[in-house]
């Protein structure tokens, strides 16, 4: 914008020839104009008759002289909307990317004045109701001004224009018409029912009751052939016939249990159900764990959670194992079935008399579960069967495990349809056993290769522990073996004269290994050397290596991913990894227990996007994943994406051929 300073003169002009006395008469008039000018003008004029001089500007002491040239000098200003006293320098912590960073776009509003009034603008509503009660007022106060007298002549003022009149336009969408619909079921059917109960007919049905009672003992006296069993049966049968009516109730108090704890635990199970993490749109990849019921029993408090499995068919359904691990602390055990529908008391409760180290459901009968247990020796429970003791224990049997046994597996059926399944134990062995009538039968496949740093006259002595086995999902006969040592051996269940391959995995201790359940080729294993490792079997070297910082107790692959995996350390805290995410660290690091609290082992939920992880308390705590770590490919509008297990193998594969 250009501003031009220039400083004019004002000359007045000079009054006509006149004779004397219009002379005179015209100066008067003109002086008093002239004076009344000059006082609202601010200008000085002479005294006396020197009213016909020019008019003089009241020049300020402080004001610059310039010259002609200087007065017609343009010097050109521009006007910028920013505002130069707001900050340059202003930066904000970015949570989407982890850091600092500037503001682009800083506010350049000032404000340099700002009042509150109490203003209305006449032509509003609110000013027509408040000048017409002022109107009211004046009207009824008895003193006639001249404003109220023009009301009353119908005089009214005439409107002047006002700059700052506006106009409001609104439109409004017609609301779509409600409408009710009602729906009526029939009613059911009904029917009057009317009888008397009186004394004898009372005494009648107790009496029918006790007859049957007689008739059942009658029965199973009948089958006893021995007078000695008779006594002591006797006894039993009277004590069956007392709880007849207690165990009635029993599958009706179980639902009212259920009922009252997830009244107790709704929130929780609305979580379960519906909650999902709004806030991992501002995390990036990152995700979190929700944690939702923690199940613990008062008699397990001792014992660490040795073992966890979850049932095959009834996907609230779970088995926890529980013992020690420490030598010094051995003592009972105890097998736990808890189902997410109660998880203030388990479902079922079986004693042990040596701590379980391991336990597996079997994937058809899921009323099959095989455990192994500290002293050596396998059992099988029957969940179907009223009795806390094993249908099958391998006590008696003379190819019993002289050590603890760290992992058993159920296997197919064999050509005979018995079922059967393996165990590998500390004393270096894996043994197939084979449910046959009412025993276990034993059926050596292989026995651990000694190290080579042990002494020949020591080797028969001193065993190759097994800590960890698993089966290859495809290929029924392929298993991994994890020992003490760090190594991982290959097997097969048709070649038991060696092992086919050996892995140089780990420095120390071998805690989990398991196969992939969509890739045929890859597996994974954790140790107590702080590192979690992914193989491929064809070649000797790990394809990833994740370091946690301390001793890992267990790592699952997710059953809906070949990319996803957790892991638990002994610090108390999950980590959760997406291959196909990010290839170099966990999506989640979240410690879940308390302090002093390791955790020992973890596993997924076949259906629902939970893990359930166990600590050395006794207590197992159910977690949640939040949308980021359980993140599907977007679907194209017409397009649907390819599933199934050929998707997750090439996801996997493509990582691999990266890396080969």
């Amino acid at each position: 914008m250009s501003v031009p300073h220039k400083v004019g003169i004002v000359k007045s002009k000079q009054a006509p020839n006149v004779n004397t006395h219009q002379k005179a008469a015209v100066a008067k008039g003109v002086k008093a104009i002239g004076k009344k000018k000059d006082e609202e003008e601010g200008l000085d004029t002479a005294e006396g008759e020197e009213w016909m001089q020019g008019k003089t500007l009241v020049k300020p002491p402080d004001q610059l002289d310039l010259t002609e040239a200087e007065l017609n000098e343009e010097i050109t200003r521009v006007l910028k909307a920013s505002n130069p006293n707001a900050p340059q320098n202003v930066v904000r912590y970015s949570f989407k990317e982890g850091c600092y960073k500037p503001i682009v776009f800083v506010d350049q509003m000032a404000i340099h004045f700002e009042l509150e009034g109490n203003l209305v603008h006449k032509e509003s509503d609110e000013g027509r109701r408040l000048m017409a009660k002022q109107a009211e007022v004046d009207d009824g106060g008895g003193d006639e001004r001249p404003d109220n007298v023009s009301i009353k002549a119908g005089k009214r003022e005439q409107k002047l224009t006002n700059q700052f009149n506006f106009n409001e336009r609104a439109s409004q969408t017609l609301n779509n018409a409600p409408r009710d619909i009602i729906c009526q079921t029939e009613p059911p059917p009904r029917a009057n029912f009317s009888a008397t109960a009186n004394q004898w007919e009372i005494y009648d049905f107790y009496v029918e009751e006790l007859q049957r009672r007689e008739k059942s003992k009658e029965k199973h006296e009948g089958q006893f052939l021995n007078k000695e069993e008779d006594k002591s049966k006797k006894k039993i049968i009277q004590a069956e016939t007392q709880n007849d009516d207690i165990s009635q109730l029993a599958k009706a108090v179980k639902i009212i249990e259920r009922m009252v704890n997830q009244n107790i635990f709704d929130d929780v199970a609305q979580d379960f159900m519906y909650f999902e993490d709004a806030s991992d749109e501002f995390r990036g990849e990152k995700g979190t764990l929700l944690p939702l019921w923690t199940f613990q029993y008062d008699k397990a408090k001792s014992l660490s959670v040795t073992a966890l499995c979850w049932n095959h068919k009834y996907n609230d359904l779970f088995a926890v194992g529980l013992g020690s691990h420490e030598f010094t602390q051995q003592g009972g055990g105890m097998l736990l079935f808890y189902t997410l529908k109660n998880p203030s008391y388990p479902e079922f409760i079986f004693n042990t008399a040596s701590g379980v180290m391991c336990l597996d459901i079997h994937e058809h009968l899921s009323y099959l579960v095989a455990v192994g247990l500290y002293d050596g020796c396998v059992a099988v429970y029957n969940l179907k069967k009223k009795t806390d003791q094993p249908i099958y224990n391998s006590r008696a049997s003379s190819g019993k495990h002289t050590s603890a046994v760290m992992q058993v597996k159920w296997q197919k059926d064999d050509l005979d349809s018995n079922h059967n399944f393996i165990s590998v134990s500390a004393d270096g062995r894996v043994v197939s056993w084979t449910l046959v009538k009412h025993e276990l039968v034993f059926t050596d496949i292989i026995k651990l290769p000694v190290i080579d740093a042990i002494p020949d006259d020591l080797k028969d002595v001193i065993p190759t522990v097994g800590t960890s086995l698993d089966f290859h999902k495809q290929k029924e006969y392929s298993f991994l073996v994890g020992t003490e040592h760090g190594k991982i051996h290959k097997g097969s269940k048709y070649y038991s004269s060696k092992f086919l391959e050996k892995y140089d995995a780990h420095f120390m201790n071998v805690t989990r290994v398991r196969w992939n359940p969509f890739h045929p080729d890859v597996f994974i294993s954790c140790g107590w050397d702080w590192m979690v490792k992914i193989w491929d079997q064809t070649m000797k070297s790990p394809v990833f290596t994740f370091e946690l910082k301390t001793s890992v107790t267990d790592v699952a692959w997710a059953p809906y991913s070949s990319t996803v995996f957790a892991a638990v350390t002994t610090d108390g805290k999950v980590h959760v990894f997406d291959l196909n995410i990010n290839k170099y660290e966990a999506l989640c690091q979240q410690k879940v227990v308390s302090k002093k609290t390791k955790l020992l082992h973890i596993e997924f939920n076949p259906v629902h996007p939970i893990i359930i992880v166990g600590d050395d308390r006794g207590h197992v705590t159910s977690l949640k994943f939040s949308p980021n770590l359980r993140k599907k490919p977007k679907e194209k509008k017409g397009q649907d994406l390819p599933k199934g297990p050929e998707v997750e193998i090439a996801k996997m594969e493509q990582l691999l051929s990266s890396l080969r």
